[in-house]
């Protein structure tokens, strides 16, 4: 049976993290840059790039030049 990359639970914390601060970035139509994510997560920028890369790779976000936007979803944020 092949891991689902959908799967929260094969997310770390810090994945998790991070994935709710571009979340919250984006409830004001924002990319989100590393330096943001990194104040907005309170994590060093270093562990925000690590996770970044780990959600882009799973598809929970998408690379947008320098930033990061939310990936594919089927549930819409509300302001």
């Amino acid at each position: 049976m092949r891991d689902d990359p959908h799967d929260v639970q094969t997310l770390s914390t810090d994945d998790m993290t991070v994935y709710e601060a571009v979340a919250y970035l984006a409830v004001d139509d924002r990319v989100a840059e590393t330096a943001d994510v990194a104040h907005v997560a309170a994590l060093p920028e270093e562990t925000v790039r690590r996770s970044l890369a780990v959600l882009a790779e799973k598809g929970w976000i998408e690379a947008r030049g320098g930033a990061h936007v939310l990936g594919p979803h089927d549930w819409s944020v509300e302001r």
